[in-house]
């Protein structure tokens, strides 16, 4: 093995979680990488707040009460669809590490582990839906707006996930492949957490601010990232590692490509039902 080689292989071993601490308070790269990936979105959106591509009544003002509105939902909807989805029994036999910041084991902090993207998605929805009543505004419009910035945030909190040694992928033969430390098999693994940031993130991103502005997608982009975010989502996952507690269903499935599958057929749905519509406003 070339001294580059291993240098790459045994990166993630280089790398600490903690950027600083400072008494009690610590600041790690997950949670740093969340927060630049919101000051990017935040960025995105106030730039088509003042392009007025969507609203013309839309201000700055707004954005930052949707974004607050958001925020709540994204973290609500993240933990408590963590809880429900991957670890139930566990979160039902001690309800209180589910607010608590304290390893239940060790009592050691470690803050709040354990997120949910799918239940942080639906929490985002239902947080807009009680924006959108607020103002009076059209809500597929509102995600029209905010979805074409969406992937861009996403794509931080991947790579938040790969510094901080989580969410790594299977065993692998791969030259590309990496040791990460949290690993008990010390066995070469693919790097799933960059897959799914640049084609989640990164790519997504491209296609969906290429496209934000074209009439045909009005009032369809929550329909457009269903699909796209599925489709993406489910060929990851087969380079991702399933959760311990859960691991494969169906046979060779994970559960996050049962929840690509049904976001699909929401996707799918949504976007027939747009189509209808449009064509009976046509005929109109």
């Amino acid at each position: 093995m070339t001294a580059f080689l291993e240098f790459y292989q045994y990166f993630p071993e280089r790398i600490n979680p903690v950027i600083f601490s400072f008494g009690f308070f610590s600041l790690g790269w997950y949670s740093f990488m969340y927060l630049v990936g919101f000051l990017i979105v935040y960025w995105l959106l106030h730039y088509r707040v003042e392009k007025k591509e969507i609203f013309n009544d839309f201000n700055n003002s707004k954005l930052i009460d949707f974004l607050i509105y958001a925020f709540l939902g994204l973290i609500i909807g993240g933990r408590l669809g963590y809880v429900v989805f991957y670890n139930f029994s566990f979160y039902f036999s001690h309800p209180l590490t589910i607010i608590s910041p304290f390893d239940y084991s060790t009592g050691k902090f470690i803050g709040i582990y354990g997120m949910s993207y799918h239940g942080g998605f639906l929490g985002i929805i239902l947080a807009s839906a009680f924006f959108v009543k607020k103002y009076k505004l059209n809500f597929w419009k509102l995600a029209d707006l905010v979805i074409p910035a969406i992937p861009l945030g996403y794509f931080f909190g991947r790579v938040g996930n790969f510094l901080n040694g989580e969410l790594y992928g299977r065993v692998t033969n791969v030259w590309w492949g990496m040791y990460f430390p949290s690993d008990a098999s010390g066995l070469l693994r693919h790097p799933s957490q960059l897959y799914e940031a640049f084609f989640e993130g990164a790519v997504l991103f491209l296609i969906f601010w290429k496209i934000r502005n074209w009439k045909f997608f009005q009032e369809k982009f929550l329909a457009v990232y269903f699909l796209g975010y599925a489709i993406a989502r489910f060929f990851g996952e087969f380079f991702r590692q399933p959760d311990e507690q859960i691991g494969f269903l169906f046979g060779n499935l994970t559960l996050g490509q049962l929840f690509s599958l049904g976001m699909l057929a929401i996707g799918l749905f949504l976007f027939f039902i747009k189509n209808k519509k449009r064509a009976i406003i046509k005929k109109c």
